[in-house]
């Protein structure tokens, strides 16, 4: 099974350019693309919040109109850009979305169960995992502990050390690690916000953020760096799940890049 991830697509109205400068439909057109032409296609893809800039129905029209043309099923949940009732609205037809309260929802249709969390917090950049929602979450997984099962959140739940997007993280993070040290068949956890690919060991359990599909967060580890973003080239995550079990996280570049190239030649013979 391959598992991809979209995160903080940051879509604008009209011909709105985030920033002034960054065309983030462009961008994500680009991204599903990308992702349609992958061989083996994607079993999945995972969209991981922001995926408007300003939450405002006619981004979530847009956005709708160029992530359905992914050849593959496609689950989104918000982030702290999404407005969440827009969101619902938005995607309509969505089924596993709940009509009332957070975008908490399991999809149970594949080999690894996904569990789409929601961190949202109406009105602020920061997230959080209270205590109602890790009790509901306690009670996903208490229904099943042995399929392999991969967790979905917008805010990471650990400090990357760049520090305007630190102050903004998911609040209660400490104790959701202690509550899934309980639940070792949580393999995996993707995040986005960050808009940089970033990974940690975290409580025993891998945690990877991917970077957007448009820019890039500026790698600034100076506690007193200005926020700040460069336009790097843009990746999507993608988890394969191996014969022995094992979710692999690779990170897979859009665009265009020389290549690929054999190492040998006919005969199998390195080439010099």
């Amino acid at each position: 099974m391959i598992i991809a991830q979209l995160t903080d697509s940051h879509i604008r109205a009209d011909d709105g350019l985030a920033y002034g400068r960054v065309d983030t439909k462009a961008f994500l057109a680009r991204a599903v693309e990308h992702l349609n032409n992958l061989v083996p296609p994607p079993d999945v893809t995972l969209v991981t919040g922001d995926i408007c800039d300003f939450g405002r129905p006619g981004e979530y029209q847009i956005a709708r109109q160029l992530l359905d043309r992914l050849a593959m099923p496609y689950f989104v949940i918000p982030g702290n850009h999404d407005h969440v009732d827009n969101l619902r609205a938005g995607f309509e037809g969505h089924d596993y979305l709940p009509d009332v309260g957070f975008l908490h929802y399991v999809i149970e249709d594949y080999v690894v169960r996904l569990i789409g969390l929601d961190t949202t917090i109406p009105g602020e950049p920061g997230g959080e995992i209270c205590e109602a929602r890790r009790r509901w979450l306690s009670d996903q997984l208490n229904r099943n502990i042995v399929r392999p099962t991969l967790l979905f959140m917008h805010h990471p739940p650990f400090l990357t050390g760049i520090r305007h997007m630190d102050v903004q993280n998911c609040a209660g993070g400490a104790a959701l690690g202690q509550m899934l040290a309980a639940y070792p068949q949580v393999k995996t956890i993707l995040c986005g916000h960050v808009h940089r690919s970033i990974s940690v060991l975290w409580h025993g359990i891998e945690v990877s953020i991917a970077p957007s599909p448009a820019h890039a967060v500026t790698l600034d580890l100076d506690p007193e760096g200005p926020p700040a973003y460069h336009l790097e080239p843009p990746a999507c995550r993608l988890v394969y799940l191996n014969d022995k079990g094992l979710l692999v996280n690779h990170l897979s570049y859009i665009g265009d890049f020389d290549g690929p190239y054999p190492f040998t030649d006919t005969d199998g013979k390195f080439l010099e």
